[in-house]
């Protein structure tokens, strides 16, 4: 949320510097976005006056002048049509920046006269959209001086992060009486603002709501006010009903008649523009700026637009209406639409209709301020896809009490700026003001925040932030304050305006003894894989849990998708870790990186459950080109799978009893990717390069290697405590004997290694491939096979028989011992 300072101390009299106040914000839990202030971009422009205006020699359209801007006359060329002698208006001097093109003046010849610098329209200095001619100024503007700090553009727009929490401050006025109670000002009476509204203006709105007391909105009519000019006029209110207390419990509404509806005074506008809204009209902006300057949402009806008496319903399912933002929105009967007899013309609490808007020729108006219910607008914005100003507060709970206020306040500003006489009120159903009280025992700021704070303070604090405390300390929250649901949020109250960085750091009691081990062997699974990942070169990588469904369809698809994502790049839960991961990947890639070794260890969310998941991925060069090794290495399949390798045996993993089949997925190149499997059905890895189009999605070239790991699918290993065994190696020298065999065309090696080494599982205790070639069609393979003896060494004979099993395992497979 955005405002400005000076609209800040509207409602907050303080005597605190910027610097104070922005550091107070985030203390008491307001986080301050950024800080931006207008006219630092203003600041090389100054108040000039146009001496003389001639005609330019060699253009009809162009004038000469001669313009004082403080230091002396100067030579400007100007095509504007009101230029003329003595206007005074807003220079550019040779060197400044022009906000709304970023051109940087200085002196050049136009059309063979010079021109040094430029007198400035409304629309280049981004002060509002009018181009037709140059910034005319007050005669009496002081010529020389800075144009943004004479015209008061010097004001920070400071840029706050409101938690969903906290509805009471998405108003200017909540966040002043949060600054309040945190010592920094004094929280203004309430005022119907500023000094454009007439002779008197410090006339306030009932200072009950000031003090916090449960006010009763049918009491707030002109006879119950304190200093706020009678706004209900004579005769009969709008008609207006709720047929839908659910959605609308409150709907109240006055007329104004005979009013002119143009253009918003400047003050209005400005304030406006400062936070980034376009000024529309005064009808129109009168609504948005009570929006935010007490968080009270509103809106205007063209009366003339209207068919009857206007209501507060369930929609028709099928019904449509032309939002203000210019869609066409169809509603269902779950959604609250204000209509008359004739059409819908308001998404109720969210977005006002075009075909009932205010215009120029508008000159009866119908002011509405309703209470919508908080849980049924944020299911209708959801299921709309339609955000606005007016949701924000509503979803959030605006105060009930203050319909009858928020209502006078606005139909006075209209009187004020757009004339016309006002109508008596209507109100139609009950706003919910139940009140909530609960014990309190100041105690518990201590045993619960952590902070001991004297009792009269917990009192002080409290009350300044408008809840009523008793004697007996009974507390009840304002009711702008739904958020609060017991001791537990007074006792955060009070210890964040207090100071959280009061709260001192103490450790957590330990138990005596040595502390029990708490982790899972999921978690000592996942804390192995991640430092043995980490030892062999791996950079580990944090990305989103959720991507978009393009990134998501090369893997399967979701088969969870967000219905109100944060964006269309987060909509999808991811299936598979490799896209976040290929991401990071294309990102480094674009910033020079030779290579990228990345790893993740995270959630994989399949349509049955999660799945605890270890993915890598390698990209770019694995060996950089030297002068010795030659030109650059790429990863390949055999890096992927000697990485798989590793991090399995490190998870425990039997990985000499691993199985490869071949072809990981649609996601993985044909030939040169495969599993890792503990027999045909348990899967513990897929290995090998990316498919090329999978890669370039990302915008990467192809030959990526990658490795998931499934960690769920890896067997537990019994624990034996926290003692290793004892090692005890062979007695006896292992024995080596190498075999070379002719294979048939397609024999995986690993399969023939398995079959060698399962000839005599007693004596054998490991079989490898150390050498493939082939030679006018046949392939030979050479093994390599480890005997180990047991009590006593093999003999010539045993050894022999050894070698008859290995041959005539090989032989099952169609390979014969080469001659």
């Amino acid at each position: 949320m955005k405002f400005t300072l000076s609209w800040l101390k509207d409602h907050l009299s303080t005597e605190a510097s910027l610097d104070e106040i922005l550091v107070g914000l985030t203390r008491i839990g307001l986080e301050v976005e950024g800080v931006e202030n207008p006219g630092e971009k203003l600041a090389a422009f100054r108040i000039a006056k146009v001496l003389t205006a001639e005609r330019h020699p060699q253009a009809d359209k162009l004038q000469v002048l001669s313009v004082d801007a403080g230091d002396g006359p100067l030579q400007v060329v100007c095509g504007a049509p009101n230029a003329r002698a003595g206007l005074v208006g807003v220079f550019g001097m040779p060197g400044a920046t022009v906000p709304a093109n970023g051109m940087v003046l200085k002196v050049a010849a136009i059309r063979g006269v010079e021109s040094n610098g430029m007198m400035c329209s409304t629309r280049e200095l981004e002060l509002g959209d009018d181009h037709d001619g140059i910034i005319e100024l007050a005669a009496d503007a002081p010529v020389g001086a800075a144009f943004a700090e004479w015209a008061g553009l010097n004001d920070p727009v400071i840029d706050v992060s409101i938690t969903p929490n906290r509805q009471d401050c998405m108003g200017v006025r909540g966040i002043a009486r949060d600054l309040a109670a945190a010592g920094l000002g004094t929280l203004k009476p309430l005022t119907v603002p500023g000094p454009h509204l007439g002779t008197d203006n410090s006339t306030s709105v009932r200072p009950e709501l000031v003090e916090g007391r449960v006010p009763d909105a049918r009491a707030s009519t002109a006879s119950a006010r304190t200093g706020i000019e009678a706004t209900e006029g004579t005769g009969p209110g709008p008609d207006v009903r709720t047929d839908d207390p659910a959605g609308c419990p409150a709907f109240f509404a006055q007329g104004v008649n005979g009013v002119s509806n143009g253009a918003s005074p400047e003050w209005l506008a400005k304030r406006l523009r400062a936070i980034g809204q376009k000024p529309i009209s005064a009808l129109v902006d009168i609504t948005n700026y009570i929006t935010v300057d007490l968080g009270r949402p509103l809106h205007v009806y063209d009366k003339a637009k209207l068919s009857g008496g206007l209501v507060a319903r369930k929609a028709k399912a099928g019904e449509t209406v032309l939002a203000l933002n210019g869609k066409t929105y169809t509603l269902d009967e779950t959604m609250t639409v204000i209509a008359d007899d004739a059409h819908v013309h308001d998404i109720g609490g969210i977005m006002g209709g075009e075909e009932s808007g205010v215009s120029d020729t508008t000159t009866d108006v119908v002011i509405e301020c309703a209470y919508f219910d908080p849980e049924h607008i944020a299911r209708t914005g959801q299921k709309l896809m339609l955000t606005s100003d007016a949701r924000q507060r509503f979803e959030r709970g605006v105060d009930p009490a203050f319909l009858d206020d928020g209502l006078a306040i606005a139909t006075r500003l209209v009187l004020d700026l757009c004339g016309g006489q006002p109508t008596g009120i209507s109100r139609a159903g009950e706003p919910p003001l139940g009140t909530r009280s609960y014990a309190y025992d100041p105690a518990r700021a201590e045993t619960l925040g952590g902070l001991a704070v004297a009792p009269e303070r917990q009192r002080a604090i409290l009350t300044s932030l408008g809840f009523t405390v008793s004697d007996d300390w009974q507390v009840t929250p304002p009711t702008w304050r739904r958020d609060i649901d017991g001791a537990a949020d007074l006792v955060e109250e009070v210890i964040r305006i207090e100071g959280i960085d009061n709260v001192p750091s103490v450790p957590l009691p330990r138990a005596p003894g040595v502390a029990a081990p708490t982790a899972t062997p999921e978690q000592k699974l996942e804390r192995r894989v991640r430092r043995a990942a980490a030892a062999r070169g791996l950079d580990e990588a944090v990305t989103w849990s959720f991507i978009s469904e393009a990134e998501a369809a090369p893997f399967g698809g979701g088969a969870f998708t967000l219905a109100n994502p944060i964006s269309e790049d987060l909509k999808v839960m991811r299936p598979s870790l490799l896209p976040g991961l290929l991401s990071a990947a294309a990102r480094n890639v674009r910033r020079g990186a030779g290579t990228i070794r990345l790893f993740e260890i995270g959630r994989r969310y399949l349509a049955d459950k999660e799945r605890p998941t270890l993915s890598l991925v390698l990209a770019g060069d694995r060996r950089a080109r030297h002068w010795q090794t030659g030109k650059a290495q790429a990863f390949d399949a055999f890096d992927a799978k000697t990485e798989a390798l590793a991090l399995l045996a490190a998870a425990g993993a039997p990985v000499d009893n691993l199985q490869v089949f071949g072809e990981a997925g649609d996601a993985w190149h044909p030939g040169q990717s495969g599993t890792l499997r503990l027999g045909p059905k348990t899967v513990l890895a897929a290995f090998g390069i990316l498919h090329p189009n999978v890669t370039r999605a990302f915008d990467l070239d192809a030959g990526v290697a990658a490795v998931e790991l499934y960690l769920e699918a890896i067997p537990a290993k019994r624990s034996a405590g926290f003692m290793r065994p004892a090692y005890t190696p062979p007695a006896l020298q292992a024995v080596r004997r190498d075999f070379a065999f002719l294979v048939p065309e397609g024999l995986a090696a690993d399969a023939l290694a398995r079959a060698v080494k399962g000839a005599d599982k007693a004596a054998i205790v490991s079989a490898r491939v150390f050498d493939v070639f082939t030679k006018d069609g046949e392939t030979s393979m050479a093994v390599e096979v480890v005997l180990q003896p047991g009590e006593k060494a093999f003999v010539e004979a045993e050894l022999k028989a050894i070698a008859d099993k290995v041959v005539a395992a090989a032989a099952k497979l169609g390979a014969s011992l080469r001659g």
